[in-house]
């Protein structure tokens, strides 16, 4: 700026006052075209009383109020007859009017960016009446701009993105700079871009501020980010106008344009041949520059002799391609595999694709390591068969193993022990041949399932499993006998031929062509109450031959069945079935089957002589308890003193003539307790302290008084009624009186003589040396 920014102000003021002088001049001079205004009881007169608004200049900054206009009424003839009265926004407050001559100045330093205009208004009034001689009027003061305020990006600073390799030309982002200043006066918001920082890779449009790219195949590999410095001028961009700045960084976003590389043409890997299927055996990852989405790969076999033996897949968070087996290894057949591995893009952008292949491949090489294995069974499950009835050392069968390394080792066959807890077989250690070790029993385990272990001779820790199933082949060695226990009842009225029971029966054996039984009744049974038919379905019906069954003359038969099966040689047994007599209703259902009812028709129930003996057995119970009781020797609750053991615990509470004094009385009187006592006491209940009126005693020859206290004492905690069973602890707070000093009160000593002597005090040692030293008579006392 060659102008100061005071000078522009003086300047506008200049031509703000000039269009000042102009308005009022032409506001005089059109004042004889208003409508005539007519005072209350006067002549109608014609006046001009006309405007339409001021300008007065914003951020005026001089010394003095700046004027703004001036009021005048054709009334006015300059005598000071009328006055001018301003009212509306900022009267009094900013604008002031001279009632005299209607100049109107502004005091204050106007911004039109806090408010462009005023509204007033003006009236002329009469100085004397006070009464209007023009019509109110409404007017505007416009504040008038000047250039005060440079633009400003309200949303800066700004981040936007742009694809790399974009053409030139490309629009990246849009920004706007406001101005507060007027856009309807001049120039001074009307402002331009300019890039200050970001070229040559960027440029700006000056009238929108639209940043487009200026440089073709920016490459975000090379530089993904940068900074732009934008400026916004007003005035045009002219000279002097004030400009504003804001910062744009500007990231290149990332897009497919670079193919994936292997790092190296070939590699190689060692895996042993242990490795379990599903095992990694290698990780290869092809590098690409790009990042996201457009570093997605895709790696496939494409040829070589390991294509069926390992497969590859993709790790989608690092890209790598994972080599895992699919079959297992083994050396002794094959010691290595190659493999031709591919790796491409899986986004693909066409725009690119010109630029060369997006793919590569790769060349690996699995190197297979021997490992010792273990023994491998020829089979990995045997199934062996063998008859129950075969003998023990019978052999059922041979399992083959074989070291498949190249040493080719011994071996040496056992029997998981396990698996075969009670030792039914054994197994060569050499020949791999399984024998019987106890007899075998298919009804007790049908399939017999043991493993086999081979173990290499050279190397025990090397053991293979092998899984031998030995089914046990059935022979007819159980007899058939009933299916459930039967409970057979037969009806006394029951008539000849009537079916009472179905029977079946059951084999532990299990034949190839099914079982098949035969029923029937024993020859030598000679039963002439029941029969028996066989169904031929390998069930039966029990009848009845005769009719006529009493409870009374037999309540139970037992009726002999042999059962026959089909086997070879056929197996039989004879089973024995139960029929009661039981007395039925009309519809044949067994109502009871007691013979007892009829033995004792008009005696007691069983269920009424067992109540009775219950109550026989209760009385005889209680009998023996109450004589027990009696019986018994009720145990004292108080122990004579030859048997009373126990510690007592005595207190005694007594001051005694001091520390010096040990004749006052004897303490082995105190601790003797072995004096006879007058009543036993009674110790069943928790005592309830009393104190007594100590009676008054004298001290007397042999300590006599403390015996009498003490044993008083003792014979009323004896008598109490209250008194725990138990050993309780008695307070004698019994002080004596048998002291040489007496009484120690002063109370005492008041009528007392005052020449009474106590220089004994001084011979009862340090302690009452002070009470020697105030009332003692010797030279040292503190008193004359």
């Amino acid at each position: 700026m060659k102008m100061g920014k005071l000078e522009l102000c003086h300047y506008l003021q200049i031509i703000a006052i000039f269009f000042c002088l102009s308005g009022i001049t032409q506001a005089e001079l059109s004042m004889s075209t208003s409508k005539p205004y007519i005072q209350p009881g006067k002549s109608r007169s014609k006046r001009s009383w006309v405007w339409n608004q001021f300008f007065v200049l914003e951020e005026y900054t001089g010394t003095d109020p700046l004027y703004v206009g001036k009021l005048h009424s054709d009334v006015d003839k300059g005598d000071s007859s009328i006055k001018y009265v301003l009212s509306g926004e900022g009267a009094s407050s900013i604008f002031n009017i001279d009632e005299n001559t209607g100049d109107i100045h502004a005091t204050k330093r106007l911004d039109r960016e806090e408010q462009a205009y005023y509204t007033l208004r003006a009236q002329a009034l009469d100085r004397i009446t006070n009464k209007p001689v023009e019509p109110e009027s409404e007017f505007v003061i416009k504040v008038q701009d000047i250039n005060d305020n440079e633009p400003k990006f309200l949303d800066g600073p700004y981040i936007a993105g742009v694809p790399e390799m974009s053409p030139v030309g490309t629009s990246v982002l849009q920004v706007i700079a406001t101005d507060a200043d007027d856009p309807t006066y001049g120039n001074s918001a009307r402002v331009v871009y300019s890039i200050l920082q970001g070229q040559p890779y960027f440029s700006v449009e000056p009238k929108t501020g639209i940043i487009r790219t200026a440089l073709p195949n920016m490459d975000r590999e090379a530089k993904d980010q940068y900074l732009l410095v934008i400026q916004a001028k007003d005035m045009v961009g002219q000279m002097g106008g004030l400009s504003g700045t804001t910062s744009v960084t500007v990231t290149l976003t990332d897009v497919n344009d670079n193919p994936p590389r292997f790092p190296r043409r070939s590699d190689q890997y060692y895996v042993p041949e242990s490795l379990p299927i599903g095992s990694v055996v290698a990780k290869i990852k092809a590098a690409d520059a790009d990042v996201g989405p457009n570093a997605e790969m895709d790696y496939k076999i494409m040829d070589g002799d390991g294509n069926g033996v390992f497969k590859i897949s993709v790790d989608q968070d690092t890209q790598e391609g994972i080599v895992t087996i699919q079959k297992e290894l083994d050396y002794e057949t094959k010691t290595s595999y190659t493999l031709r591995i591919e790796a491409s893009n899986k986004n693909m952008d066409t725009r690119f694709i010109s630029a060369g292949p997006f793919v590569d491949t790769t060349t690996l090489k699995i190197i297979v390591e021997d490992v010792d294995e273990p023994p491998v069974f020829s089979s990995r499950l045997y199934t062996m068969v063998e008859s129950e009835a075969a003998k023990v050392g019978t052999s059922i069968g041979t399992v083959s193993a074989h070291d498949p390394d190249v040493a080719n080792s011994p071996v040496r066959y056992s029997i998981d022990r396990n698996t075969d807890l009670e030792r039914f077989f054994n197994i060569d250690a050499n020949s791999g041949l399984i024998t019987i070790a106890r007899s075998l029993d298919r009804e007790t385990n049908a399939v017999h399932n043991i493993t086999v272990l081979a173990i290499e001779s050279q190397n025990p820790a090397q053991i293979g499993k092998g899984f031998v199933a030995i089914n046990i082949v059935d022979i007819n060695d159980n007899a058939p006998e009933f299916a459930m226990e039967y409970e057979t009842t037969v009806c006394e009225s029951s008539p000849p031929g009537q079916v009472i029971q179905e029977i079946s029966a059951v084999d532990k054996d299990d034949p190839s062509s099914g079982h098949w039984f035969y029923f029937s009744v024993p020859p030598e049974a000679n039963n002439i109450n029941f029969t028996l038919r066989d169904n031929k379905d390998n069930t039966a019906s029990v009848l009845t031959r005769r009719n006529g069954f009493r409870r009374q003359d037999q309540s139970v038969f037992y009726l002999p069945i042999v059962i026959v099966d089909s086997g070879s040689p056929s197996l039989s047994s004879t089973n024995t079935l139960t029929i009661r007599v039981c007395d039925c209703d009309a519809d044949g259902i067994a109502q009871t089957c007691n013979a007892e009812a009829y033995i004792l028709p008009a005696g007691l129930s069983t269920g009424a002589l067992i109540a009775i003996l219950a109550c026989v057995l209760t009385l005889l119970v209680l009998v023996l308890l109450i004589v027990t009781m009696r019986r018994r020797k009720k145990e004292p609750l108080i122990f004579d003193e030859e048997r009373d053991i126990r510690e007592n615990i005595v207190r005694y509470d007594d001051e005694g003539g001091g520390e010096e004094d040990t004749e006052a009385f004897d303490m082995t009187t105190l601790r003797n307790l072995n004096i006879i006592r007058d009543n036993k006491s009674r110790r069943d209940v928790t005592p309830e302290i009393q104190f007594l009126s100590r009676p008054s005693m004298r001290s007397a020859p042999d300590n006599l008084i403390f015996r009498e206290f003490i044993w008083e004492r003792l014979k009323e905690a004896d008598v109490d009624p209250c008194a725990p069973p138990y050993d309780s602890l008695q307070t004698y707070a019994f002080e004596g009186s048998g002291s040489v000093a007496d009484s120690l009160s002063s109370l005492e000593s008041v009528s007392s003589n005052s020449e009474h002597n106590y220089d004994y005090l001084s011979d009862w040692g340090p302690r009452f040396k002070r009470l020697a030293d105030m009332y003692g008579t010797g030279e040292d006392t503190l008193y004359s």
